[in-house]
């Protein structure tokens, strides 16, 4: 029993490592352009929602700034800075659920209910996210009724996109996955600058709606296209919030710790409250989303590499335990198992580590190149510092998932959201200089704790398998 449970654990947390063998044989064919295209794949199917809505963004307000007011666009950034936030923390428990029910799926290797589920899952993505946006921005946000409407979609198309995310993880086609989103990202910025003359925030966010449907119709056809079988059975995935709740709390609350801070901010002095209702704290926000773009190299130099690398490690320790390998050869997996994580540790310090010494020292130029105000540098340099530690998280906590440490997932991430908001709260009563303080400190903390408890459990790794997790040496 433990020795099933323990190697469907490891399919769960590489659900990931599929697409990440397809890219590792595109950057291994030997040329330059094959480690460029193996990288951009990465990059955009580790980070394409994030990365296509802020290029998108950007496109849709450089285009439209000369034809709307600032106001109007203050309204129209807010309104996509609240509909990620929402989004994220609203699909993340059926998010998490639904990949552990793909991973049993594909480690019983029966597919035939695996895209049946999408619609359910939709469907209850949907069903929990209009009760929170209908109210917002129907009866609290003062805008006209099409700037309420296309927001609503926006957010429903948003929220859409992170679970089909789900499955593109497990898809082998990154080709199709990457022009998806680089057809909607182009149509969202088209559309944006040609309707926003026309009818202000409403045309730029209906033009973002048009990109942001066609990722998502595109996506949804690609999944059903690869996976077999029909939609006959759309809620089959239920069973999984009773057995894995501590992972759905977990996936929610790390996702209400990114954006804690921020939460947080927009009570500080110096927020900004706009007419339609809105509160933001454009240089805070600004300064944290730009260095939230620091951890996406390293991202993808996880999913092409450490985390393959880790996949294979721990998925032949399983594999030789249920063939009832000698103790000799399980000690041996046990060591490579320890090599390939500190091995990509090492990694991940070089890698993350010299893109955020290099963005803290070259910020002044980088701020004067974008036209960026520099009272965000001290800001972005302590977001900088903190995307180190914060995907250093992500990355350990990814790890601890293919443990099966689903409650040490669960304490790091309440860690995380109490952090972050404690943190945050006490900088906010400090003043302006110690904004970003908040965030880097709790990153820090929570991934000093992950660390630890991640090199205890693999330290550990084979009494956990054989007596911890073993009914029967339990008695």
């Amino acid at each position: 029993m433990v020795r099933r449970r323990s190697a469907a654990a490891a399919t769960g947390g590489g659900l990931m490592a599929g697409i990440g063998f397809e890219l590792r044989r595109l950057a291994g064919r030997g040329d330059l352009m094959g480690i460029v295209q193996g990288y951009g794949h990465a990059a955009w199917v580790t980070s394409g929602p994030w990365l296509f809505t802020i290029v998108c963004l950007a496109g849709v307000v450089a285009v439209g700034m000369p034809v709307t007011t600032p106001a109007e666009l203050a309204t129209f950034r807010a309104i996509v800075v609240y509909n990620f936030a929402f989004s994220l923390i609203l699909s993340a428990a059926p998010a998490i659920v639904i990949t552990r029910y793909l991973a049993n799926c594909i480690y019983s290797k029966d597919l035939s209910q695996a895209a049946a589920v999408l619609p359910g899952g939709l469907a209850l993505i949907w069903a929990a996210t209009i009760p929170v946006a209908a109210p917002f921005y129907f009866l609290y946000v003062t805008a006209d009724n099409a700037t309420r409407l296309a927001a609503f979609v926006n957010l429903m198309l948003i929220a859409g996109i992170w679970l089909v995310n789900v499955f593109l993880t497990a898809l082998k086609n990154y080709r199709a996955i990457t022009l998806s989103f680089a057809a909607g990202m182009a149509t969202g910025a088209v559309s944006g600058a040609l309707l926003a003359p026309y009818w202000s925030v409403a045309g730029m966010l209906a033009g973002f709606d048009v990109g942001l449907a066609m990722i998502l119709f595109l996506l949804i056809a690609r999944i059903f296209a690869e996976y077999p079988g029909g939609a006959s059975q759309p809620f089959t995935f239920f069973p999984g919030f009773r057995r894995y709740w501590d992972l759905a709390v977990a996936a929610a609350a790390y996702q209400a710790a990114v954006w804690a801070d921020k939460l947080v901010m927009w009570t500080a002095p110096d927020r900004e409250v706009l007419p339609s209702g809105f509160v933001l704290f454009p240089d805070y926000e600004s300064a944290m989303f730009l260095a939230y773009l620091s951890m996406i190299p390293a991202i993808a130099a996880f999913t092409l590499t450490i985390e393959t690398g880790f996949f294979e490690s721990y998925q032949q320790f399983y594999g030789d335990i249920q063939h009832h390998a000698t103790y000799s050869r399980i000690e041996a997996n046990h060591r490579k198992i320890m090599e390939s994580f500190g091995e990509g540790a090492r990694n991940f310090l070089v890698l993350q580590g010299s893109i955020s010494a290099c963005a803290v020292l070259l910020a002044p130029q980088l701020f004067e190149s974008l036209g960026i105000h520099f009272v965000q540098l001290a800001v972005f340099r302590m977001g900088i510092v903190g995307a180190f530690f914060h995907a250093g998280v992500l990355f350990l906590l990814i790890v601890l998932a293919y443990l099966d440490a689903r409650r040490a997932v669960l304490w790091l991430s309440i860690l995380f959201l109490a952090g972050n908001g404690l943190f945050t709260w006490v900088t906010v009563q400090l003043g302006f200089r110690y904004y970003g303080s908040g965030y880097l400190l709790s990153a820090l903390v929570t991934f000093g704790c992950a660390f630890v408890a991640c090199a205890r459990r693999i330290g550990r790794l084979p009494f956990e398998t054989f007596i911890r997790n073993n009914a029967s040496a339990q008695g």
